[in-house]
């Protein structure tokens, strides 16, 4: 199952990054996946935004992975960009599974790290721009994993 969102402006993006903090369990994966400049990190800002999180959400695209402590956000997070990763296997080595442990880990370029949709407690989120009339506007299309499916915003 899976279904589109429209997201026609940054306030539309912040709102429904809310609406998916709300409803995060340790855990949780989402995947933030599209190209460069399709959003990704705006909607890991207004997630962990929502969760509390009020000083600047820098890209973890040097960093690869950039966290959060619970408290202050409401769950822990790790906000990771795998577009540097060459290889899947790169992951293990920078530790990610202990990144994941007690967390919520929102994954860009999930792929790179081979990728976390196999798992039930995982949401993909696919970005795209949408058309000139729509500005800043993106497309959203959702799968939610089996966990998902009764929480999903």
């Amino acid at each position: 199952m899976s279904y589109s969102k429209e997201l026609p402006d940054l306030e539309a993006m912040t709102q429904w990054g809310a609406q998916i903090a709300e409803v995060l369990q340790t855990g949780d994966v989402v995947e933030l996946e599209g190209g460069l400049g399709a959003g990704k990190t705006t909607l890991a800002r207004a997630i962990l935004g929502a969760l509390g999180h009020a000083g600047e959400v820098p890209s973890p695209t040097f960093t690869i992975v950039e966290t959060y402590d619970a408290p202050p956000l409401r769950v822990a997070v790790a906000h990771a960009d795998f577009y540097r990763l060459e290889d899947p296997s790169e992951a293990i080595e920078i530790g990610l599974d202990d990144y994941r442990e007690g967390a919520v880990l929102l994954a860009e370029w999930p792929d790179h790290a081979g990728g976390f949709s196999h798992e039930a407690a995982c949401l993909t989120i696919v970005l795209e721009r949408h058309g000139k009339s729509m500005g800043n506007g993106r497309i959203a299309t959702v799968k939610p994993g089996k966990d998902w499916l009764e929480r999903c915003p």
